[in-house]
C-alpha cells in the first residue's frame, strides 16, 4: 500500500510541476527552415503561390499518397487554398489559405491542422548570389493549456523536418 502512495505521489508532482514548468513557456511556437535554390525567385514562387502544386513538393504528399485534396475556386495568389483528410495520423484533416501573396518575395498562409486552430505559414523569398533564399516558417499560438504548451516545445523537431523536406523537394523539382 505504501508503494502505491510513493506512485501516487510522484505522479502528482509530476503533473503540478508540469503544470509550474508551463506558465514560464510561451504560447506562442515558431518553426522555421531555409534552403537556397539555385533557381531565380520567378521560377520558385509558381510551385508554392499556385496551390495545386503543392502535391509536387509537399512533404505530406509523400506520407501519404492517397491523402484526398479538395481544392477552392481560386487556384492561384489570395484566396487560393485546398482543404486535404487522411488517414494517416501524421497527415490528418485540415485546411490550407492564401492570405497574402507578393509575387517573388512572400506568401503568407492560414492553416487549419485538426481543429487546432489557425497557424500562419508563410515563405520568403530572397535573392542570393546564385540563386533565391527560401524561408518557409510557421507561427501558431498554442495558447494557455499547459500540455499544449509543453508539446510547443517539440513542434520544431517535428514540423522542421516536414520543413527541410518539403524545400529540398521544390529544389529537386526545379532540376538543382
Amino acid at each position: 500500500m505504501q508503494a502505491l502512495f510513493i506512485i501516487l505521489g510522484a505522479f502528482i508532482v509530476l503533473v503540478l510541476g508540469l503544470f509550474i514548468f508551463s506558465f514560464f513557456l510561451s504560447p506562442t511556437v515558431k518553426v522555421e527552415r531555409s534552403l537556397q535554390i539555385p533557381a531565380v525567385a520567378g521560377a520558385v514562387f509558381p510551385l508554392i503561390n499556385e496551390v495545386r502544386n503543392w502535391e509536387l513538393w509537399s512533404p505530406w504528399k509523400e506520407q501519404d499518397p492517397a491523402v484526398k485534396i479538395t481544392y477552392g475556386e481560386k487556384e492561384s495568389g489570395v484566396g487560393a487554398g485546398y482543404s486535404w483528410e487522411s488517414s494517416n495520423r501524421n497527415v490528418g484533416k485540415g485546411h490550407m489559405s492564401v492570405t497574402e501573396s507578393r509575387p517573388d518575395q512572400y506568401i503568407a498562409t492560414n492553416i487549419d491542422f485538426m481543429g487546432m486552430g489557425i497557424s500562419k505559414g508563410y515563405f520568403r523569398f530572397d535573392a542570393v548570389s546564385g540563386g533565391t533564399l527560401v524561408t518557409w516558417g510557421m507561427v501558431c499560438n498554442m495558447g494557455q493549456h499547459p500540455l499544449r504548451k509543453v508539446m510547443g516545445l517539440m513542434m520544431d523537431k517535428w514540423v522542421g523536418k516536414d520543413f527541410e523536406k518539403g524545400l529540398g523537394n521544390i529544389k529537386r523539382i526545379l532540376g538543382s
